[in-house]
């Protein structure tokens, strides 16, 4: 069985959202707050999550520069860092941090094994495709994330997801998760690199400055958090979450658009701005790096739980 959960139609229904909403912004903060929000509930379907020592492979699938690598590969130690080095809250870890509250354990990082590949399959991939691509390494307690390059295509990549993440089983009947995200640089930086770029529908105010310099590489990054903390929460479809297994909230999708405090439709929240570069961002990783992170849902207390 193979499921996958397309956290960015949830990022498309925000954007319908947008469409909708009166074009001047001052009045959005009032209608809002007449308001009372409807309580989000991920309910625990006491499934398997991903705890303990969790290992991620990487599969750069096409032209990714080293300093792209970089970016994702520091996020991604940062998640789970060894030693004193790791950099004080907000961070990334403490970002992370928040997942083990889901059943109370927590869900450490390692980065595995990178591959890097030259177009295999082409530049138009489906499904199918990333299935058999991530499926090299079914081991348990491993995500094998396959990273797409921005001259890639990818089925229903801009149309109604910016990622995804799913599992199936391996030659031994084991289960193992995989996900994908996309370089949505060339093609849909206004649906899949927001707040980075202007989005596509709605208030068209300035985008935030993307903190690593890389419009797509910073957006793949939300991304890659968002399907990630997916995974290790609801990796086999009975985990945390709301609604529907083909089309769930999950850990950070039941937050979409939520950056900082006072957050609402078109404006990601107030966060925090770097004084040398004007980058936007509210999480320090290692290397000195600064991301922007989504809110991530809060089993402790319900609500959606920004960084700042």
């Amino acid at each position: 069985m193979v499921t996958n959960i397309r956290f960015c139609t949830i990022m498309f229904s925000f954007f319908v959202l947008l469409a909708i909403l009166p074009s001047s912004s001052c009045s959005i903060p009032r209608k809002l707050a007449l308001v009372k929000p409807i309580p989000i509930v991920l309910k625990n379907h006491k499934g398997e999550l991903l705890k303990g020592n969790v290992t991620v492979n990487i599969l750069w699938y096409g032209n990714f520069t080293p300093s792209q690598r970089a970016i994702v590969v520091d996020f991604l130690k940062s998640l789970s860092p060894k030693g004193r080095g790791s950099p004080p809250p907000p961070s990334v870890a403490s970002w992370w941090s928040t997942t083990q509250k889901y059943l109370g354990s927590p869900s450490t990082i390692t980065v595995g094994k990178q591959i890097l590949l030259n177009y295999p399959l082409g530049k138009s991939l489906n499904d199918s495709h990333i299935e058999a691509l991530t499926s090299k390494f079914s081991q348990v307690n491993t995500v094998n994330v396959l990273l797409t390059a921005s001259d890639v295509a990818v089925e229903d990549f801009c149309m109604s997801r910016c990622g995804t993440h799913g599992w199936t089983r391996g030659k031994r009947g084991k289960k193992y998760a995989y996900a994908w995200v996309g370089n949505p640089a060339n093609q849909c930086p206004g649906e899949c690199a927001w707040p980075f770029h202007q989005p596509i529908v709605g208030p068209q105010t300035p985008p935030l400055v993307a903190p690593n310099g890389d419009v797509g590489i910073d957006g793949s990054v939300i991304s890659l958090a968002t399907v990630l903390a997916g995974t290790v929460t609801n990796p086999f479809d009975n985990g945390y979450f709301q609604g529907p297994k083909i089309a769930p909230l999950e850990a950070v999708t039941a937050c979409t658009g939520i950056f900082g405090s006072g957050a609402f439709p078109g404006y990601p929240g107030t966060v925090l701005v770097d004084k040398t570069s004007g980058a936007s961002y509210n999480a320090r990783g290692l290397n000195g790096r600064e991301y922007l992170l989504p809110a991530m849902w809060d089993p402790k207390t319900s609500l959606c739980k920004p960084l700042v």
